[in-house]
């Protein structure tokens, strides 16, 4: 009987990470439907990168207010965490607190914790105050309703049961308190119980212990259905990020190909390989989520959904449809529905006449933005969501030959006239005749 805990432990232990590394698969194979691009360049760049921005949250802090608060947050839950490595020893061997036979550096740790979960519980109120009761403007737009504000809330009322449950535990664990090391915050948390028995005070850390793992665990496998996925997935997003110029974009290698062609008068056409009669023609731009490359994927599920890409885009300041944090938690919400189909159709995608544009985004966002990659400057972790605009414009330019009729003019008048304008070549120095 006396090891029935410590199985019992073990079954929530191994059931939880049990079913957090099959949502990892499932989001593994989800994020490589993309195809494949080559982010292992300059690796020194990408793990400076990494460290800079993931690990030293250097874009969050260009906003001050939210970027102190957010390290704090950041800090405070990952280092508090650290003692959930006591929790599971204990848990399995039946140990209480294994590891407070290092002396003083214990009280100095668990100390440390306490103020740190004080720190934690402040910032999620002042982030909880910020979006319910302030309510900033990037917090309360039409496409952070519904299940994504719910989903903000929900994190930070987990943040909150969770920090609650540290102290409560400490203040309630009669010999912690006896050593009166480390218990910073906890001693005076302590008298709150002071007319209880002890019998009650120790049912009550037992409580509180078990309910602390326990939402750990549960906290962990709701990282996969929320946006506080980006805590995992900041640091490979940050690493593959793209590395070149902002204003740079990347050619299709087919058209490329058939340009220099084109433009050596050496080549010969006839010289090409032939064409594999079973290969599936690829497809210019994307309209679904498979045609998008892994690293679009990633920052899919990466975004954070703070909107500061929204709140810098110029075109959505001016009342367009046009919201950078919608084209990712669209894309993300349709490579959600594309992996359900895989999952249900026993691993093979079978065609729902569904797709990532018009069902989820529609060229009128698309065609709003202006490139300027305000949205990609904003972002706390590197996503892009130009990229995914432009590829989706590029399809609806190559394949489905519906830009808006002004590009269509500008395009026929640079075929025709070699400039945007319409008028004849010849005329085109006139002006200086003028002057």
């Amino acid at each position: 009987m006396m090891y029935i805990d410590n199985i019992l432990f073990a079954i929530i232990l191994i059931a939880g990470i049990g079913f957090f590394a099959k949502n990892v698969k499932k989001l593994t194979r989800n994020i490589n439907l993309g195809h494949d691009v080559n982010r292992t360049d300059n690796p020194s760049d990408r793990w400076r990168n990494m460290a800079m921005i993931a690990l030293g949250q250097s874009k969050m802090v260009k906003r001050p207010i939210a970027g102190f608060l957010h390290i704090i947050v950041y800090v405070g839950f990952v280092i508090i965490n650290l003692e959930v490595l006591e929790i599971i020893i204990d848990g399995l061997f039946g140990t209480h607190r294994v590891f407070s036979f290092l002396g003083g550096f214990y009280g100095v740790l668990i100390g440390s914790f306490e103020v740190l979960a004080v720190l934690v519980l402040v910032a999620v109120v002042a982030f909880w105050i910020r979006r319910n009761v302030i309510k900033l403007k990037r917090f309360t737009s039409s496409d952070l309703k519904g299940a994504p504000k719910k989903d903000a809330d929900t994190i930070l009322y987990f943040e909150i049961v969770l920090m609650s449950l540290f102290l409560i535990m400490n203040a309630t664990d009669l010999s912690f308190q006896a050593t009166n090391s480390g218990n910073i915050i906890s001693q005076y948390i302590n008298p709150w119980f002071s007319s209880l028995s002890i019998v009650q005070v120790e049912i009550i850390e037992r409580a509180a212990w078990w309910l602390h793992i326990i939402g750990i665990l549960i906290f962990l496998n709701y990282l996969y259905y929320s946006k506080h996925l980006h805590i995992l997935l900041a640091f490979p997003n940050t690493y593959f990020a793209d590395l070149n110029a902002k204003g740079k974009f990347d050619n299709l290698e087919s058209v490329t190909k058939e340009v220099k062609l084109m433009m050596d008068p050496n080549a010969d056409p006839f010289a090409a390989q032939p064409l594999d009669e079973n290969a599936v023609p690829s497809k210019f731009g994307a309209s679904d989520v498979q045609d998008l490359n892994w690293v679009q994927l990633l920052n899919a599920y990466t975004c954070t959904e703070c909107g500061r890409c929204t709140s810098s885009c110029p075109a959505n300041q001016t009342g367009k449809k046009l919201s950078p944090r919608k084209i990712m938690m669209d894309t993300r919400d349709r490579l959600e529905e594309v992996g359900k189909n895989i999952d249900a159709n026993k691993g093979v995608f079978v065609p729902d006449n569904k797709s990532l544009l018009n069902d989820y985004i529609t060229p009128e966002e698309l065609w709003a933005c202006t490139s300027c990659n305000a949205c990609v400057e904003e972002c706390p972790v590197n996503i892009s969501p130009l990229s995914i605009i432009m590829d989706m414009r590029r399809y609806l330019v190559m394949e489905q030959s519906a830009a808006p009729q002004s590009l269509n003019a500008m395009m026929t008048n640079i075929e025709n006239n070699g400039a945007p304008w319409q008028y004849n070549q010849q005329d085109r120095l006139n002006w200086k005749d003028e002057v």
